[in-house]
């Protein structure tokens, strides 16, 4: 199995996350300051090949997205994903814009943006993605955040993102799975645990952090989201990348890009 990729040089230091060193879980798993201030350590450490998948994206949207395209990533946490973005298409023109219900993590998402001079590119907002008027976008991003809402409304939403990209826009899409096959799902999740213990998390640190987002966190299967997007009306849909209980899905609206 291949290396990690190492952090980006585009990536600030992060705060250690030893959110759950004790083993004591106080509250369901939510996105404030405490979360926020350790967020980005916890990304590398807890989801196998994050910063693979932001390149693939950007290899994604340099192929399908004209110059000057926005790119519009919906539940975009301290922005990392998008200074990557901005970094690796640089010279596209490209416009980004991120969406956060979660104050704590905007605010430290406009101070990594303004450290690395991408406030005319890169602009964030405070909004409830579920409810909020989506902008015009050639392109919509969900890393891993679909999973944080309720299953009965995710059809919904990915519906309405269709219904708000152009014709030949793109909807890109990374979660973490669950496999219907009893005996591998098992498999998974014990690798999975492996790669976490790998990465300096102790066993009670991985069993608190569990405990904290079982009624928070809730995966569908690689064949759930596939179906999710076609019956919203993609026409084109893929996984382009895969490691055991964790995916990453492109969806194509049919027609021909305008000049979003």
């Amino acid at each position: 199995m291949p290396e990690q990729p190492k952090p980006s040089p585009s990536t600030p230091p992060a705060r250690p996350d030893t959110l759950y060193a004790s083993g004591t879980v106080d509250e369901d798993f939510t996105f404030n300051e405490r979360v926020a201030e350790v967020f980005d350590d916890m990304l590398n450490r807890s989801i196998p090949y994050y910063r693979t998948v932001i390149e693939g994206m950007a290899q994604l949207l340099a192929a399908r997205l004209p110059d000057g395209a926005t790119v519009c990533d919906l539940g975009c946490s301290t922005g990392t994903t998008l200074l990557e973005l901005a970094r690796l298409l640089d010279g596209r023109g490209f416009r980004f814009i991120g969406l956060d219900n979660a104050p704590a993590m905007l605010a430290k998402a406009r101070r990594k943006t303004a450290m690395f001079g991408k406030s005319g590119q890169i602009s964030f907002h405070v909004e409830d993605i579920t409810s909020c008027a989506l902008p015009p976008a050639a392109a919509f991003l969900c890393n891993y955040t679909l999973q944080f809402l309720r299953p009965m409304a995710r059809q919904a939403f990915v519906g309405r993102l269709y219904a708000a990209l152009p014709a030949g826009g793109l909807l890109i899409l990374s979660e973490k799975t669950i496999s219907h096959a009893g005996r591998l799902n098992r498999d998974f999740i014990d690798i999975y645990h492996a790669f976490k213990r790998g990465q300096g998390y102790s066993e009670l640190e991985i069993a608190a952090k569990r405990e904290a987002l079982e009624n928070v966190l809730i995966p569908f299967s690689a064949e759930e989201n596939l179906a999710m997007l076609r019956q919203a009306g993609f026409a084109e849909t893929e996984i382009f990348f895969k490691w055991f209980n964790f995916l990453s899905l492109v969806a194509l609206k049919k027609g021909c890009h305008g000049t979003l």
